[in-house]
């Protein structure tokens, strides 16, 4: 069976929100029958994306946050956009253990945990007009039914 369906929400660039987004992506990956694996880690890479906009992005200030979906055949595709501050250097961003707020007790590990659990991290930003990160992974069984 060839699937298609994408969606697309915004909210508010508060913590609070960041459960909403675990809920929705876990809504939306169903239709591909994950196993508790998978949805895991969709959940949790959605997770330290949508935290990364709020806590890094919007820096204690408000904004607006877009997460995408898209289901082509058994992969699911995964957009997290802000229109943030931006990060100055995507390559050190995503080493593991950087962190910008040290003093916040941060792990810096929020790009790993999206690069173990996801089949593809793409992060694009630029400095003053925002951050977007991109994730695919396949489903395992997608494709037997």
């Amino acid at each position: 069976m060839n699937r298609h369906n994408e969606m697309e929400v915004h909210f508010l660039s508060v913590p609070e929100n960041e459960a909403f987004a675990r809920l929705v992506i876990a809504a939306f990956a169903v239709q591909l029958s994950p196993t508790m694996s998978e949805i895991a880690d969709i959940k949790t890479s959605v997770s330290e994306a949508v935290t990364n906009a709020i806590v890094h992005g919007y820096e204690g200030t408000r904004g607006m946050v877009t997460m995408r979906a898209r289901i082509d055949g058994p992969t699911i595709a995964i957009e997290i956009s802000d229109r943030g501050k931006g990060i100055r250097n995507v390559q050190q961003a995503m080493e593991p253990f950087y962190t910008t707020h040290p003093e916040q007790e941060r792990s810096g590990m929020g790009f790993a945990v999206m690069q173990t659990f996801m089949d593809e991290v793409d992060v694009r930003s630029t400095p003053g007009i925002g951050t977007c990160v991109q994730m695919r992974k396949r489903i395992s069984l997608a494709d037997t039914h």
